[in-house]
Formats: C-alpha cells, sequence, structure tokens
C-alpha cells in the first residue's frame, strides 16, 4: 500500500510532469513560486468533477485557462525537441467561445495535431491522466518526425 505522498512522488517522476513543471517555474520571473513543489505548480491543470460540475457547459475561456493551454503544448513541444534536436513551433488558434485547434510544426512537418472544444474546461481527472495526456502528444510528435525526418528537417 503506498501513501498519499509516495504516490505524488511517483507522479511527478514521469517526464512530462517534470517538463511541465519547468516550463511553469520559467514563468515565475521574481521567484514567488520558488517554494512551492511541482505538484503545486502543475494543480491547476487538475479539474475534478467536482471543480468540473462548477464550471458552465458553455463558457468563454479566461485568460488564465489559455494561459495553462499554452503552457501544457509548450511543454509537449519542448519534450519532442528533446527528443529529437528539432524545433517545435506550438500554432494556436481560438475563437473567443473556447473552440478552434493547436498544431506543432516541425519545419513542414505538422507533427501534434489538436482539435480542441470547451477549452473553458481544460483540464485532467488526476495526475495520472494530466502526465499520460501529455505523453500521448509527445509520442505522436516523435512517431512522425521519425517517420517524415525530411519534411521535418526542412
Amino acid at each position: 500500500m503506498t501513501t498519499k505522498g509516495e504516490h505524488e512522488s511517483n507522479v511527478i517522476e514521469a517526464p512530462f510532469l517534470t517538463e511541465l513543471a519547468k516550463i511553469w517555474r520559467a514563468q515565475d520571473t521574481n521567484g514567488a513560486w520558488g517554494g512551492k513543489s511541482d505538484l503545486d505548480l502543475v494543480e491547476p491543470y487538475i479539474l475534478n468533477k467536482e471543480k468540473r460540475r462548477a464550471l458552465p457547459i458553455i463558457g468563454d475561456p479566461d485568460p488564465n485557462t489559455l494561459w495553462r493551454l499554452e503552457l501544457f503544448f509548450n511543454a509537449v513541444a519542448l519534450s519532442i525537441e528533446r527528443e529529437t534536436g528539432i524545433m517545435i513551433q506550438p500554432i494556436l488558434k481560438l475563437h473567443p467561445e473556447g473552440f478552434g485547434r493547436i498544431v506543432l510544426i516541425a519545419g513542414r512537418l505538422v507533427a501534434v495535431n489538436k482539435q480542441l472544444r470547451d477549452v473553458h474546461r481544460f483540464g485532467f481527472d488526476n495526475y495520472v491522466k494530466l502526465a499520460h495526456e501529455g505523453d500521448k502528444y509527445v509520442s505522436q510528435g516523435i512517431g512522425l518526425i521519425r517517420k517524415f525526418p525530411d519534411v521535418a528537417n526542412y
């Protein structure tokens, strides 16, 4: 049986969550978050059932939610870059009502393509799902770059 602390320390060792926490720390130019743990930094991504119920079904995303979305896909992009050595450019096109698309581009290759809906509700049930979803996009991007290296290096 593992305790909550042991479970949390195992979760934050997930490579994607480590990268996401680094991205958040890079945003902290004044050191205000220096005392926060990595799990505390990525906690805004966790929307359990109670938090999700409190959100309207239809709504416009607030600036903090958009920022979290952007940082999430920046972490995906940097994780792909670290593995492949190819620069990744995220491009987000979003309607004010919270639907659109994000693509991560390597050269002329669309390495990750995600249709977005209900961005005001962007979040995950728990840390494991957050790590799994991030790893899924990272693996997808790496796989496409390895499959089409000439396009990615163009």
